[in-house]
């Protein structure tokens, strides 16, 4: 490898409405198909619920509510992306619910640009730049941004609750 080499970075993208949106390959842990979530009463609209991911709580949040757009309703293409959230030190893990994923795709780090300081409905504090993909712009997404420490906090102790095992959490249980 030379030094010239233009240092590049992985995103799985992901659309929501029109928009393509994009997340660091390495804070993805895995993609599930849409699969049946147990909701948890009084918390903020974009949370779900939970889904027993063999025998973790994960929470769930539609992407399209936590980042201001009209809720959907859900196709064959729509699915989680269970991602790894940075919060205080901590690590935890969040569904990301979305309306498809498309693929991962490899971007220059010279291809990025900052976020626009106008003209995005997305609060730009959440975005970390803009990729270009063919002729369509990328919105790269800070993902540890996109949630507050509270409501992180809120979606941890979600993620304490004690949820009955579902088919998805008996493949693993003598781990």
């Amino acid at each position: 490898m030379t030094e010239t080499m233009a240092r590049t970075a992985q995103y799985v993208t992901f659309a929501l409405g029109g928009e393509l949106f994009g997340v660091e390959v390495n804070r993805t842990r895995e993609i599930l198909s849409l699969i049946p979530v147990t909701s948890v009463p009084q918390t903020p609209d974009y949370m779900l619920g939970v889904i027993n991911l063999r025998g973790q709580v994960v929470p769930v949040i539609d992407m399209r509510l936590k980042l201001g757009m009209p809720q959907a309703e859900a196709t064959q293409d729509t699915c989680i992306i269970v991602l790894e959230v940075q919060v205080d030190e901590e690590t935890l893990v969040v569904g990301a619910q979305a309306d498809a994923v498309r693929e991962v795709l490899e971007i220059n780090l010279d291809q990025i640009e900052p976020p626009p300081r106008l003209g995005t409905k997305l609060k730009t504090e959440y975005i970390r730049g803009m990729g270009k993909v063919d002729e369509q712009f990328m919105i790269l997404l800070d993902i540890d941004r996109v949630f507050s420490s509270d409501e992180l906090a809120l979606v941890q102790d979600i993620g304490e609750l004690d949820l009955p095992e579902s088919e998805h959490g008996k493949e693993r249980q003598e781990a």
